[in-house]
């Protein structure tokens, strides 16, 4: 494996969606998701989690060092528990736990990652936070949840075909729900010192930016719509523990709106303040 990374980081990742639902939420009939005092739209951290694993998957085919352990279908404390540790019967149960939480994060890039529970199955081996971070993304004003309802004209069962020969029903009914546009704001961290817990290398950084700059490419679905990666904007500080405060950081991209209405990335100007950058400060424009 390669060497950790070195160095902290902080980025703003920005997306906007047209016409698409970029995650709806099933405790509300899968609306997209919003703030409930403000109606400002939200994507879930695990959401964007996603879509970079499911990236990862595309590109490595689910072979080792790039593996994903949380995936559909996975089996997880059956995973955790047939971890080989060598020499297992003569170590502590501490070491044997130190040692398969190593043989997972080389083996999977998510654990190396985002981090893992794996304190499940026959053979629990802790907990382990991951370096990278993601916050909730928030759209940069209200949404408007826009329901739709559809039809479809085959039938899914013969009672149903009998039905429409009857006149009862001309068809089945559903609906779906989207938002016209909206433009999200995501911040990210990336933590040095996280990241020799784990082994996350420059090499797995470097894949992170390549999945994030992708993310919507290969999940495209007509509940979704358009969804494309706007901007991804890198702090990264010349050490380990950092040379400024994220806050203060993030406060230096500023997002303005060109019309009362945004409906596309052309009515929004983005700013960077890049005067002034606290010392050991290197800002990366990665699109």
């Amino acid at each position: 494996m390669n060497e950790p990374i070195k160095n902290r980081y902080d980025f703003v990742y920005l997306y906007d969606v047209k016409d698409g639902n970029p995650n709806g939420d099933p405790d509300q009939a899968n609306l997209p998701r919003a703030d409930a005092e403000n109606q400002e739209g939200l994507v879930t951290d695990v959401c964007i989690k996603r879509k970079v694993r499911n990236y990862v998957m595309l590109k490595y085919e689910q072979k080792s060092p790039y593996d994903i352990f949380i995936r559909q279908g996975n089996i997880l404390g059956k995973d955790i528990s047939d971890t080989k540790v060598e020499n297992e019967d003569k170590k502590e149960k501490q070491d044997i736990m130190k040692d398969r939480q190593k043989n997972l994060c080389e083996k999977y890039y998510d654990i190396r990652t985002f981090g893992a529970v794996l304190a499940i199955g026959e053979k629990p081996s802790g907990t382990l936070r991951g370096p990278v971070q993601f916050t909730f993304s928030r759209s940069e004003d209200r949404i408007y949840q826009a329901e739709h309802s559809i039809t479809r004209c085959a039938v899914a069962t013969e009672n149903e075909a009998k039905a429409q020969e009857k006149r009862e029903h001309a068809s089945t009914f559903g609906r779906k729900s989207t938002v016209p546009y909206a433009l999200y704001r995501m911040h990210g961290f990336i933590s040095a010192v996280d990241a020799v817990k784990t082994g996350f290398s420059e090499g797995d950084l470097e894949l992170l930016w390549e999945s994030l700059l992708n993310a919507f490419e290969h999940d495209r679905a007509a509940a979704r719509g358009e969804m494309n990666p706007r901007k991804l904007i890198v702090f990264k500080h010349s050490n380990h523990l950092g040379n400024a405060r994220s806050g203060e950081l993030f406060e230096r991209i500023v997002i303005e709106k060109k019309a009362d209405l945004p409906r596309g990335w052309a009515d929004y100007m983005v700013s960077i303040n890049k005067s002034n950058l606290p010392s050991g400060i290197e800002l990366l424009e990665k699109l």
